[in-house]
C-alpha cells in the first residue's frame, strides 16, 4: 500500500529530544495524564507572552470589559486549533511544518516558511520588548540596554536544552506559576466587577462596528491563537515515547488533548485577567488613555492603593517574557529543519532569531522613542494575526484528509467546526487588511 506522503522525514522532528519521555504501560488516568502533561504548558506560554500584555491592557483600560468575550472565543478556538495541530503529530509522525514541506510544491513551501519565520520574529518582537521594559521597571535599565541584554538569553536557553526537555517543561512550569501567583493577588485587590466580568463574556456588535474597538480585537485574536504554536505543538508531543500502534496513538493524543486544554485554561485565565485588572483599575477610574505596560505600571500601585501591585505587574512581565522566549527558540528550529530539512547550530538559529527581533525594535526605540514601544507591541500582535491563516488552513486541510490521518482524521463535525473558525480568522484579517488600505 502506499504512503499518503511524498516522501518519509529525512529525520524525526525535534530528533535530539524526539521519544525520550516515558510513558507507563497501564490505564491510570492520572498516571497517564502526569506522563503527557507539559507540552500545553510550553504551548500556553505563547498565549501570554507580553504582546498578550499590550493588547489585553488596551483593550480593558479603552473599553472596560467588552473585549472579554474576544478572549473567550480566541482561547475557545486555540483549544481546538491546538487539539488538531498535536493530533496531527501523533497519528501522522511528522510535524506540521514537515507536512506543509511533503505535501506542497517547493515555492509554496518556501513562501509558507517565509510567512511563519515572520511570525516567529513578530512574536520575538514582542517578547524583546517586554523583557527589556520588565528589566526597566525593576532595575531602572534603560530599554535600549535592556533590548542589548536580551542577546544573552541565547546561551541560557542552550544551557537548559542541554539538561534534557522535561527540565525546560519544569522551568515553564514554574514561571507560570509566578505568572498566575502575581496576577491572582493583582485581581484580589483591583476588586473588579463580577456583572461587569459576565457581561463582558457576552459577545457585542459594536467589537466588530467599532474600527477602534476591531483593531485591538483583532491584535487579541494574534496574540491568542499564535501561528507558530501549530508547528510548535505538533512536534513537541511527539516528545513522548509512544509506540506505532492505533492504540498508543489513541491514548497518546487523548491525554495530549487534556494536557493542552487544561493548559489554554490556565492561559485564558491571565489573558482575561490582565484585562480586568485594566478595565478595573483604569478604564473604571476613568483612565481609559492607559494603553501602556509602563503607564499600567506607575499607576497600579497609586490606583490600588498597595506598594506590591507595581512589583508583582513587572515580575510577572519579567517571566513572561522569559517564558516565550523558550518556545520561540523551539519554534524556530522546528520550522526551519522541518520546511527547509536544513539544519544548523541552534545556538546560532537562536541568535539570528533575536537579532531579527532586535535590530527593529532597537531603531524605532531609538529613532521614535520609548513612547512607541507599546504601539509596536500592540502592532506586532496584529502582525501575527494576519499570519495565522496560513498555518491553520493546511493544518485543517491535513487533519482532514483520511489518507493521512486514518481513523484520526476529523470527523465531519469538527471538520465543519474548524473550517467555520478559519473563515472567521480569515474574514477578520481582510476586513482589518481593508480598513487599513482604506478601503472601508
Amino acid at each position: 500500500m502506499s504512503s499518503p506522503w511524498r516522501s518519509s522525514p529525512k529525520m524525526k522532528s525535534l530528533s535530539e529530544v524526539f521519544g525520550t519521555i516515558p510513558v507507563p504501560a497501564g490505564s491510570g488516568f492520572w498516571k497517564n495524564l502526569r506522563a503527557f502533561m507539559g507540552p500545553g504548558f510550553l504551548v500556553a506560554v505563547g498565549y501570554m507572552d507580553p504582546g498578550n500584555w499590550a493588547t489585553d491592557l488596551a483593550g480593558g483600560a479603552s473599553f472596560g470589559y467588552t473585549l472579554l468575550s474576544v478572549i473567550l472565543v480566541s482561547s475557545i478556538f486555540a483549544i481546538i486549533l491546538q487539539h488538531l495541530a498535536l493530533k496531527l503529530g501523533v497519528a501522522s509522525g511528522r510535524d506540521l511544518a514537515q507536512a506543509c514541506g511533503d505535501a506542497f510544491p517547493k515555492p509554496v513551501a518556501i513562501f509558507l516558511w517565509i510567512v511563519c519565520e515572520l511570525a516567529i520574529a513578530a512574536c520575538d518582537l514582542a517578547e524583546v520588548i517586554g523583557s527589556a521594559l520588565a528589566l526597566q521597571l525593576l532595575f531602572g535599565i534603560p530599554i535600549l540596554a535592556g533590548i542589548v541584554i536580551t542577546i544573552l538569553d541565547v546561551f541560557l536557553i542552550l544551557y537548559f536544552q542541554n539538561k534534557g526537555f522535561k527540565v525546560i517543561e519544569s522551568i515553564v512550569l514554574s514561571l507560570l506559576i509566578v505568572i498566575v501567583c502575581c496576577f491572582a493577588y493583582e485581581l484580589f485587590i483591583s476588586q473588579p466587577s463580577i456583572a461587569g466580568i459576565l457581561g463582558g463574556l457576552v459577545p457585542q456588535t459594536s467589537v466588530v462596528m467599532n474600527p477602534s474597538q476591531l483593531y485591538v480585537a483583532i491584535g487579541i485574536l494574534g496574540a491568542t491563537v499564535m501561528p507558530h504554536n501549530l508547528y510548535l505543538h505538533s512536534s513537541i508531543v511527539q516528545t513522548r515515547a509512544i509506540k506505532d500502534t492505533e492504540e498508543d496513538k489513541e491514548k497518546a493524543i487523548k491525554y495530549a488533548t487534556w494536557d493542552s486544554t487544561i493548559s489554554l485554561g490556565l492561559a485564558f485565565f491571565i489573558n482575561a485577567g490582565i484585562l480586568i485588572l485594566a478595565a478595573a483599575a483604569f478604564h473604571g477610574n476613568n483612565l481609559k488613555h492607559v494603553a501602556d505596560i509602563r503607564d499600567a505600571y506607575q499607576l497600579l500601585d497609586p490606583v490600588l492603593g498597595s506598594q506590591l501591585a507595581s512589583i508583582l505587574f513587572a515580575v510577572a512581565l519579567l517571566a513572561s517574557g522569559q517564558n516565550a522566549t523558550l518556545t520561540g527558540t523551539l519554534a524556530g528550529q522546528i520550522v526551519m529543519e522541518g520546511f527547509l530539512d536544513l539544519r544548523i547550530a541552534p545556538w546560532l538559529r537562536r541568535l539570528i532569531t533575536r537579532l531579527i527581533a532586535i535590530i527593529p525594535a532597537f531603531f524605532i526605540t531609538w529613532i521614535y522613542g520609548e513612547s512607541k514601544i507599546g504601539e509596536l507591541l500592540v502592532f506586532s500582535q496584529v502582525v501575527l494575526s494576519m499570519q495565522l491563516s496560513f498555518a491553520v488552513i493546511p493544518l485543517v486541510l491535513f487533519t482532514g484528509d483520511k489518507q493521512k490521518m486514518g481513523k484520526f482524521a476529523n470527523s465531519p463535525l469538527l471538520q465543519g467546526i474548524v473550517w467555520v473558525i478559519t473563515a472567521i480568522i480569515l474574514g477578520l484579517n481582510m476586513y482589518l487588511l481593508a480598513q487599513v488600505l482604506g478601503f472601508l
